[in-house]
């Protein structure tokens, strides 16, 4: 499962602020810390589970039939115990041949049911039962969490076809909300086969798990369809996808690789996921482990309450996913979600973690494809982007606390975290740069056979890597596994008498030291350097080379993959030779951010950088500093302005020009206000603009028509300040449309405030009504925090109805969120 990127950048600040604000002020619910959360027992064991489900639009149910095989997993039984939250249960019975018996049930918490079997049941002997049910997602009150907003598993989008939302039914399982609409045993260890049979209105399609087997028209304008997977999977992993989709047609050889999308991006469909047999082809090499599964399907789904989710062979997107060709050209943002989501096929779905403590054999390796992908197809630079920014996310959430196996939680879905996910997959680089790359890919082949279609936890990882590289890796686990934090490196040099003194220091304050094996690069000169191995074990290490002259420069993490926080006291020169001669991304990244905050020329450098993101934080340097006033400087920006291959470099370049409210530049800017890349459109617009102020309304009016990304964000901010009634349509639309971030939260409080300078009534409460549903996908624990921001914005616009006489409106509004 990806997280909403809105969530993992608003829980890292929010999660600063309450670690702040609990020095003052201790957590009184600390019960659930002393809560071990340790494997589900398992009793039963599910072998096969066949639904047969018809759906209430109107009432937002769905009538449910199942046939459910079990056996006892070790010691006989005679009973049976099923999640099954919130339905109404009409049957149960014992399947004996073509007749049911009865079975004693109770129910008393609506939440399991407990089934008396007809007899003791003893390993290996297998029982099938009947249930007739009722689910009603909409009558269940579970809450939801950080990662996954809401927990009722069946969502109806759109249901009565009263709005133009586009019209959908589909599930979310992970962690255990499939249960919510069929009973089963919901818990991660489980594996069953599965057969779903879907009555459905025959306009619209459907996608589940395994493959389409059959489909009959009904004589009520309905359609029956098959669906069929003959590979166990666990019951989180079962999906139901259901609406007017376009199914646009791929292939990976001969197998089906299918994207559903709304009928307006069937055309763009491959652009968005086209990617996808290429993605399959070098995950199934790469871990010399073929696709599993019998085909790979991709699904969109509006409101959906998380970011994706790895159902087996149906992957479902959040509709950020879908982009335009023009979005398209600033790059595909959710290329790492489409290979995240597809790496859980063979880590999560393929070998499923044994229980939610044990998420990181899920979700760290799933991570850590982001990283493989990006190697691969965008080379190591971009790769190690990759790996950096996921470790400042990290180290911003104010998560070091916590293990990552982490056996004590107060809510299973709190596990879903910067931990379990940006931590993890740091730590799985750290481990394949110590055993080696063919080490570390055996070791991942050996763990998927071993366990394919079963559950594991992270011991038997370990076990794994041990038997593949015959070394005892007991402390990289219990360090890094069983372990919380990351060291905190201070480095120091000192050279005199033919020697290299290397400090480096563990300053850390939790008082653990880390034991970390890293390489030292000494440079003799230019590019020439030898590699030392050494370990890191103390509070203070110190490390003597031999040299006869000053090293021009000492790398220590010469590989750049230790998850740590690092003071790395170089001087100027030592810098500059480490951007020239070192070569890493983080190398080079290291070295500009070292010139940029000390306003060094030599940041000039990074202009030429080979790597598009390092020229773009250059270029951020320079603005923020306001040191690109040199005619050389401005020179090579206004070539980048012109031509770089990046368009984000080149729309940076384009905004930098324009804060120069130079004539000079108008003639960059008018040709490239028509460009098929929104950002670089978008910063040729702000060019514009400066030039020509009195003319920003008409320009932004102008270019309104298509107006996404970066482009329809500065054509919002002037017609939020300048909009008149008439705007209501492009500003609403932008509104709703634009991606879930913390940007989102400020264009709120820009929004409410054009809202209160309309007149129309049905407008103002539609507007308010999509500011509040951007509100409550932000997960509950978060509201302390952010609604007095959209309390502020709802009284003015509650004060603007009143003073129109619209008391009624101003009401509902101030009700909102008392």
């Amino acid at each position: 499962m990806k997280r909403m990127l809105f969530v993992l950048l608003l829980s890292g600040i929010i999660n600063y602020a309450m670690a702040q604000d609990s020095q003052d002020e201790p957590t009184t619910d600390t019960a659930w810390e002393s809560v071990y959360r340790g494997t589900y027992p398992r009793i039963n064991d599910l072998v096969h589970t066949k639904l047969s489900v018809k759906f209430d639009y109107q009432k937002q149910w769905m009538y449910g039939e199942e046939w459910v095989t079990l056996q006892p997993h070790f010691y006989p039984t005679d009973s049976l115990t099923l999640d099954a939250k919130g339905m109404t249960i009409n049957e149960i019975a014992l399947v004996n041949g073509k007749s049911k018996i009865p079975l004693k049930y109770s129910y008393d918490d609506s939440m399991q049911l407990r089934i008396v079997l007809d007899k003791t049941y003893k390993k290996d002997e297998k029982y099938t039962l009947y249930l007739n049910y009722i689910s009603k997602p909409n009558e269940l009150k579970l809450a939801g969490s950080a990662a996954i907003t809401d927990a009722k598993g069946l969502y109806f989008i759109n249901p009565l076809g009263n709005t133009d939302e586009h019209q959908e039914i589909w599930t979310q399982g992970e962690t255990e909300s499939n249960s919510t609409w069929f009973p089963t045993i919901d818990k991660p260890d489980q594996k069953t086969t599965q057969e779903i049979l879907m009555t459905v209105p025959s306009k619209n399609v459907t996608l589940s798990n395994g493959l389409l087997v059959s489909q009959q028209k009904n004589t009520d304008g309905t359609r029956t369809d098959y669906w069929k997977m003959d590979l166990p999977n666990s019951p989180y992993l079962f999906f139901m996808g259901i609406g007017d989709y376009a199914i646009v047609k791929d292939k990976y050889k001969n197998m089906e690789v299918n994207y559903y999308v709304e009928k307006e991006y069937e055309p763009v469909a491959r652009k968005i996921f086209g990617e996808t047999p290429a993605m399959i082809d070098y995950f199934s090499k790469l871990l010399k482990f073929p696709y599993p599964w019998p085909k790979y399907d991709q699904i969109v789904g509006r409101e959906y309450v998380s970011g994706a989710m790895e159902n087996t062979t149906a992957t479902l997107h959040q509709d950020g996913a879908y982009q335009n060709a023009r979005q398209l050209v600033d790059g595909n943002v959710w290329e790492d979600d489409i290979s995240h989501e597809l790496f859980h096929h063979w880590f999560g779905d393929l070998v499923t973690c044994e229980s939610w403590s044990n998420i990181t054999l899920n979700e760290s390796f799933a991570n850590y494809s982001e990283y493989l992908w990006r190697e691969h197809r965008y080379g190591k630079d971009d790769a190690d982007a990759k790996n950096f920014k996921d470790m400042q996310d990290y180290l911003l959430s104010g998560s070091s606390g916590k293990d990552l196996v982490r056996f004590y939680y107060q809510n299973k879905e709190d596990v879903f975290d910067a931990v379990s996910y940006n931590k993890g997959g740091r730590i799985l680089h750290m481990l394949r740069n110590y055993v080696g790359d063919s080490a570390f890919f055996n070791a991942l082949n050996e763990y998927l056979n071993r366990y394919k279609f079963k559950p594991a936890e992270a011991q038997e990882l370990r076990l794994v890597f041990e038997d593949v590289t015959g070394q005892d890796l007991n402390w990289f686990w219990n360090q890094w596994y069983y372990g919380s934090g990351q060291p905190a490196l201070d480095i120091h040099y000192n050279y005199s008498d033919g020697v290299e003194r290397i400090i480096v220091n563990q300053t850390q304050k939790t008082g653990k030291i880390f034991e970390l094996p890293t390489s030292i690069d000494i440079y003799s000169s230019g590019a020439n350097k030898k590699r030392y191995k050494v370990w890191l074990k103390n509070p203070s290490d110190t490390f003597y080379f031999k040299s006869p002259q000053k090293p021009s420069l000492v790398n220590v993490d010469a590989d750049k993959v230790l998850l740590a926080v690092k003071k790395d006291n170089k001087s100027a020169e030592e810098f500059e030779q480490q951007y020239k001669y070192a070569g890493n991304y983080l190398d080079r990244r290291e070295a500009l951010e070292y010139f940029g905050k000390n306003k060094s020329s030599s940041l000039s450098l990074g202009l030429h950088d080979k790597y598009w993101g390092l020229r773009l934080l250059t270029l951020q340097y320079f603005e923020e500093s306001n040191g690109y006033s040199d005619a050389a400087i401005l020179d090579v920006i206004e070539k980048m302005a012109k031509d770089d291959e990046s368009k984000k470099v080149q729309a940076k370049a384009i905004e930098m020009l324009a804060k120069m409210n130079n004539q000079k530049y108008l003639p960059i800017f008018e040709k490239n206000i028509n460009d098929s890349s929104y950002s670089v459109a978008g910063a040729s617009l702000e060019g514009l603009v400066m030039l020509q102020p009195a003319s920003a309304y008409t320009l932004a009016k102008k270019y309104s028509s298509d107006a996404l990304g970066d482009l329809g964000d500065v054509v919002a901010e002037i017609i939020y300040k300048n909009g008149a009634e008439d705007d209501f349509g492009f500003l609403f639309s932008h509104y709703r449309n634009q991606p879930a971030t913390q940007d989102k939260i400020m264009s709120s409080v820009a929004f409410a405030k054009y809202l209160s300078s309309l007149k129309n009534k049905e407008n103002v409460k539609k507007s308010v009504d999509e500011i509040m549903k951007f509100r409550n996908q932000i997960p509950a624990q978060y509201h302390s925090y952010i609604d007095p921001t959209f309390k502020n914005a709802f009284s003015k616009i509650s004060q603007a109805q009143r003073a129109n006489g619209n008391t009624d409106l101003a009401v509902y509004i101030d009700g909102l969120l008392k």
